[in-house]
């Protein structure tokens, strides 16, 4: 099942987001596979970068949990706040994501 994470940064983390960032994209590259679209959450202005939008399969709610309660943001304290959900696509993307 894919499994929605959304994430929020804690204030004024940006300066942690970028450092530990090579770690989280790398832990997520061991993911690839099973990663139906995952990037950041931007503030209006398009360039801040304020948490985290990942959908990613998982074989149950508890394997989504633990690999969350790895990932590199998480063990850093990046997040203020964190939600993990089932999700299931029933519409195709058309639009913000390459054709």
């Amino acid at each position: 099942m894919i499994y929605i994470f959304h994430l929020i940064d804690k204030p004024d983390s940006g300066e942690l987001r970028l450092r530990i960032r090579p770690e989280h994209k790398a832990y997520l590259a061991e993911m690839s596979d099973h990663i139906a679209f995952a990037g950041p959450l931007m503030a209006e202005d398009g360039q801040a970068m304020i948490g985290s939008l990942l959908a990613i399969n998982f074989d149950s709610r508890a394997a989504a949990q633990a690999w969350l309660a790895d990932e590199p943001f998480t063990r850093a304290g990046v997040y203020a706040i964190s939600s993990v959900h089932a999700f299931v696509n029933l519409w195709p993307q058309k639009a913000g994501f390459p054709a």
